[in-house]
């Protein structure tokens, strides 16, 4: 297939991983007995392979090139006609690459943590969900299939936090993450349904053409309507990227296996943040509900990086700064720098998985993961002890990685502005995130 041709088939990229999820299912145990489960996570494996290569593929196709539409028929009833368009562009292929990539690592990781477990075939078919619908996410350019996609995504981290539902901390953490995030789902779809007789429209492009107008002049639309709206828009993003006060749900999370925590802390979180970047033109009609972002934003930001400073949970310390980073996202759309939040989100994710990996390896050999009863294991798990100086590295700004170049850009952006209060909140997360990192670098190592 040309290069072009794997531009025009992009909607195949989700379709690999639906077909693993469904194809593992096979061989559950109560239905293949003389195989074993394990073909399961080499199928997902494999198709998750070509997914990347398609995406990386399309991805050196479209590169400076114009974005791409690709719409597919949905439903049609009288006078509403819905289509699923997606939009491939630089972009969006890039995100896919990034989800790809990671979620094969999670696999191959986990063919090692999950060896032993019974579980084999329903856990590989739930990260083939899981990366399914996030470049599903990614490609998609309508906002009511965003949030039908950000609801599967939700059943996926249920079934996922809650899969050694023996154990009753288990069921109680997936339950909790559960329900804590549909008070922001709930609420995103109250605002999804009251942006359409608006905009007249659910297509992202449409809606920022709509916003420009508004801005303009053009078009006159009541302000409290559209604060309404766009409070209930920003709910959703909220709960998906734990912020205050919808946040605690992402610390029981922990619960599930980690392998699954590999993507839920790098890009499961952001598919929130995502949306939240898609919707900046809404949210900035709104002064009101700009600084409802900023300050949910800066105090999960700063408030995040010292509770993970003071955890004796080495899960927990991480999963507080997942919270604050995707605070840093919110700072960043709510002052209007959105390429710089883009970019946020697309260097955090491998430096978070190679976090959570390092730990992980640590907590499986050492049965704990209270940091109170490590140490000294620099001479025993020397590799795990520098993927995880490297992903602190891509996460507290050092050069050459790609955090330095964009949290060091963003801080230009708003003290240059004048906006130096938001400044300060980037550097005080940033030193604190250092500071915390070291402590459970020192605590383990």
């Amino acid at each position: 297939m040309s290069l072009d041709g794997l531009v025009r088939t992009a909607w195949l990229i989700p379709l690999y991983a639906l077909v693993a999820w469904l194809g593992a299912l096979i061989w559950s145990p109560g239905i293949t007995r003389r195989t074993g489960p394990r073909p399961a996570g080499y199928l997902n494996a494999l198709l998750t392979l070509v997914a990347f290569l398609h995406s990386v593929g399309a991805l050196v196709a479209i590169w400076d090139q114009p974005a791409q539409v690709i719409r597919l028929p949905w439903l049609q009833v009288g006078d509403l006609v819905l289509e699923l368009p997606l939009q491939a562009s630089s972009l969006t292929l890039g995100a896919c690459a990034v989800v790809t990539a990671l979620n094969l690592v999670a696999q191959i990781y986990g063919f090692g943590y999950m060896e032993m477990d019974w579980g084999w075939a329903r856990f590989f078919s739930l990260l083939g969900l899981f990366e399914g619908g996030m470049c599903a996410l990614a490609l998609c350019d309508s906002l009511f299939f965003s949030y039908v996609i950000l609801e599967i995504l939700t059943l996926g981290t249920y079934l996922l936090v809650g899969f050694w539902f023996n154990q009753s901390l288990v069921v109680t953490g997936a339950r909790d993450a559960f329900l804590t995030k549909r008070i922001g789902d709930l609420l995103l779809l109250m605002g999804v349904i009251a942006i359409y007789p608006l905009t007249g429209s659910w297509e992202f492009e449409d809606l920022t053409a709509w916003a420009k107008s508004v801005q303009a002049g053009a078009i006159s639309v009541d302000s409290t309507l559209i604060t309404l709206a766009g409070l209930g828009l920003l709910a959703g993003p909220v709960g998906k990227c734990a912020q205050f006060p919808l946040h605690l749900w992402l610390d029981e999370a922990m619960e599930g296996p980690i392998p699954a925590s590999i993507l839920r802390n790098s890009v499961v979180v952001g598919t929130g943040a995502w949306v939240l970047i898609r919707l900046q033109p809404l949210y900035a009609l709104s002064p009101t509900v700009l600084r409802v972002m900023l300050v949910i934003g800066a105090l999960t930001a700063v408030g995040g990086a010292f509770v993970a400073l003071a955890q004796i949970d080495a899960k927990r310390a991480l999963s507080y700064l997942v919270s604050a980073y995707m605070g840093l996202i919110f700072v960043a759309v709510g002052t209007g720098h959105t390429q710089q939040a883009y970019q946020l989100l697309l260097t955090y994710a491998p430096a978070m998985a190679l976090l959570v990996m390092a730990l992980g390896m640590v907590i499986w050999n050492s049965i704990t993961q209270d940091l109170r009863y490590l140490g000294g294991l620099w001479s025993r798990r020397p590799i795990s002890g520098l993927c995880f100086l490297t992903g602190m590295a891509g996460m507290v700004a050092l050069p050459p990685f790609g955090s330095f170049w964009v949290l060091t850009d963003l801080w230009q952006q708003l003290a240059q502005s004048g906006q130096v209060l938001w400044a300060a909140v980037v550097l005080v997360t940033n030193a604190v995130t250092a500071l915390g990192l070291t402590r459970v670098f020192g605590l383990v190592w």
